[in-house]
């Protein structure tokens, strides 16, 4: 998916907002839809004929508000999946939590520039696109799993991370949910432990767009072209156990367990919080941050 094939919900009660919006993104070619409440953008959200690829979603509006509108996408399996960038002027660090927890991936605070707009829809509708290719190969791999009680398995790329991720992912109850949240760490091992893509590095890379280029150049640069991602699998009597390991120096994880205001306008940094929340029973970092043990009970039909 391009983004000039994507399909944009845009949702203020403002119409000098939306002018805003729509001049902001006229040169991109987005096929763009324009509500002034939550009630209507809920009515186009349900008419899955014609899917939406991203919202961009006003917390406070009279009636049905952002949040309100926010939680009932996520509790609609046709529309959980959509990412949903929240634009607010209320930047507390309460009201940023509320929407991080409701499932806002992105925050934007009023007022904003056009590029600072277009590079978080370009990174949300990344994690789109990577999500839904996680989705379209676990069905390739339905029954290659069936027999694993141990393994171990390797990459060095995000493209060999990403289908990894969506194969093992098989083993779990939930494959989708699993999928994304082993793609994030196994990315992260590649990214931030192998080649040395902190935090700061990554927002300026994939705010100039040319992130994954940079990753690719680094793979063969002579320091880093030996080094690799580990995951070794095991099955418990209940559950289970992925250890992902990477050959960098480690980092300071707990930063990043929870959602924290601070990175909320940032277009990265949520991806571990997100995974500990929603993909895993259990996520434990080993000092010094290059080993991660996670868990996820076992399918009945594979017990």
């Amino acid at each position: 998916m391009t983004t000039t094939e994507a399909r944009l919900l845009v949702v203020d009660d403002e119409p000098f907002n939306l002018d805003i919006v729509s001049e902001y993104l006229d040169e991109m070619d987005f096929d763009l839809v324009m509500v002034e409440s939550g009630e209507a953008a809920w009515d186009a959200l349900c008419d899955t004929t014609q899917p939406f690829d991203l919202v961009l979603l006003d917390r406070m509006m009279p009636g049905m508000d952002g949040i309100m509108l926010l939680k009932r996408m996520k509790a609609d399996e046709r529309l959980a999946g959509i990412p949903v960038i929240m634009q607010t002027a209320a930047t507390s660090p309460e009201q940023i939590r509320e929407g991080l927890a409701a499932g806002a991936f992105y925050y934007l605070t009023k007022p904003f520039e056009g590029e600072a707009l277009l590079t978080i829809i370009r990174s949300a509708l990344d994690d789109m696109r990577v999500r839904r290719e996680l989705t379209a190969n676990l069905a390739d791999h339905a029954y290659a799993l069936a027999c694993l009680g141990e393994g171990e398995f390797v990459v060095r790329s995000l493209d060999d991370a990403r289908r990894l991720a969506s194969f093992v992912a098989l083993l779990g109850p939930q494959p989708e949910t699993l999928a994304m949240g082993l793609s994030e760490l196994l990315v992260n091992g590649v990214e931030h432990g192998n080649l040395g893509i902190d935090f700061a590095e990554k927002s300026r890379l994939r705010e100039s767009d040319c992130w994954e280029d940079e990753i690719r150049r680094r793979l063969t640069l002579p320091e880093f072209k030996d080094r690799a991602v580990r995951m070794r699998v095991r099955k418990d009597p209940t559950r289970w156990v992925f250890e992902i390991s990477d050959d960098g120096d480690g980092f300071d994880w707990r930063r990043f367990l929870d959602f924290d205001p601070e990175r909320a306008f940032a277009p990265n940094g949520r991806g571990i919080a997100l995974s500990r929340q929603l993909s895993f029973s259990s996520l434990t970092y080993i000092p010094p941050g290059n080993r991660v043990v996670v868990t996820v009970p076992r399918d009945e039909a594979s017990k």
